[in-house]
């Protein structure tokens, strides 16, 4: 039975979304020739474009990929040389997935997050491979993310895959001791992200606007596959209530709203209480950790905004706890933030102050925004106009930086 093109179309896509890492994954689990069994996987893709709108899609369509792309890197392996190393090669391609064709393909997907963030990679290529090893990303849609040029992008990737190939890098979840050093890193990276997406609050950059919905998709599928790590449990909570808050950023001109005056009925409640429900799942474990805290550092600021009562000492409680563990000059900010609405904006500056001359914040838009609001606020007015302009300088967002310009017009006449 033939099967229309859009439909046979409609569901490549879908188990392209689905299953793309999961494939590539059980293809290069043994040779760890990342880029042989993308090749051969987009081989299978074409080949299901061409056959199911006659044929029908299949009763499994991962199986049948996995067949076909199975053939392909075998042929690929046939082509690309001969000798004793291509003939085991071969018997690896040959019996891997043969008793998993009639069911349901196991799921090694874990283990090629930990592959891509392994420690013999740079940190800087890490992310970006996980978007295109793990979901299928162009390198021209991360090299846009992660302001490249495709070029360079792609020359990194390929690098990466093969030193993964060369150094024999294992597609396999570390041991238990081992296990707290790796994950952080596979977390930091869907972080990352994340917060590459939420830069693109109105969705006008169409790689950004992908990668926050890829990031989410990622961190529900690590609680699947590690559902008792309260870490993979609090990032992803912590995602929940940023992406609760996602459409209250903006206005219905476009203006950038800031969190303090969002209007909490606009915020997506059932998001929110899944964000809830996961944070109390990983406060269980009695294990905090670092997304355990900004996730409920994220709690906190949702209860203030809720039932407009003040909570700043717990938050500030948090963010010391926060230091405490993830020491940085992103958290010292936004600690002094909170510090200001408790103990007033000079006890802000001045545990600002011994960041005064970091090197990390030089070119770090928040630090002058905050800067300069606390300099307004204590009368530095000079010091804060210029704070200001380097902020506005910094700022990508046009909605923030009209935000930031309006700001500093009200302190240069006189306002705040």
């Amino acid at each position: 039975m033939s099967e229309p093109a859009d439909g046979a179309s409609a569901v490549a896509e879908l188990v392209a979304r689905r299953s793309y890492g999961k494939l590539v994954a059980l293809l290069a689990m043994r040779t760890r020739d990342v880029a042989a069994a993308e090749d051969a996987l987009a081989d299978a893709f074409a080949a299901a474009l061409a056959d199911w709108p006659k044929r029908g899609c299949p009763a499994n369509p991962e199986a049948w990929l996995m067949t076909v792309a199975r053939r392909r890197a075998i042929d690929g392996a046939r082509h690309r040389r001969v000798g004793d190393d291509v003939a085991h090669q071969l018997t690896i391609l040959s019996g891997e997935i043969d008793e998993h064709e009639a069911g349901a393909l196991p799921d090694r997907r874990l283990g090629l997050l930990f592959a891509c963030t392994h420690p013999a990679l740079e940190a800087a290529i890490r992310t970006p491979l996980m978007l295109q090893v793990v979901l299928g990303l162009e390198a021209k849609t991360i090299a846009s993310a992660f302001l490249m040029s495709p070029a360079a992008m792609s020359k990194r990737l390929v690098r990466a895959k093969n030193k993964i190939r060369e150094a024999g890098i294992p597609f396999s979840v570390p041991e238990r001791e081992d296990l707290p050093g790796r994950l952080d890193a596979v977390l930091e990276a869907v972080y990352a992200v994340y917060a590459e997406g939420w830069t693109d609050p109105l969705g006008g950059d169409a790689a950004r606007r992908d990668l926050t919905g890829e990031a989410l998709f990622l961190a529900h599928l690590l609680v699947d596959l590690l559902p008792d790590e309260p870490e993979t449990l609090g990032l992803l909570a912590l995602m929940l209530y940023a992406q609760a808050r996602c459409d209250a950023r903006r206005d219905a001109a476009g203006d950038y709203v800031p969190l303090s005056a969002q209007d909490p009925s606009t915020w997506n409640a059932p998001m929110i209480d899944a964000a809830d429900r996961l944070l109390r799942r990983a406060n269980a474990f009695n294990a905090i950790g670092r997304f355990q805290l900004e996730a409920a550092l994220q709690s906190a600021h949702v209860h203030r905004c809720r039932t407009h009562r003040p909570n700043w000492d717990e938050i500030v409680q948090l963010y010391d706890a926060l230091f405490g563990i993830a020491a940085s000059p992103v958290v010292a900010v936004n600690r002094a933030l909170a510090l200001a609405e408790r103990d007033g904006a000079r006890a802000a500056l001045d545990a600002l102050a011994p960041y005064a001359d970091d090197p990390r914040l030089a070119d770090y838009q928040p630090y002058w925004a905050a800067r300069a609001d606390l300099l307004a606020r204590v009368g530095a007015t000079d010091e804060a106009l210029a704070a200001y302009d380097l902020a506005i300088g910094l700022e990508r967002d046009p909605a923030v930086r009209r935000f930031l310009q309006r700001r500093r017009a009200a302190v240069s006449a006189g306002g705040r």
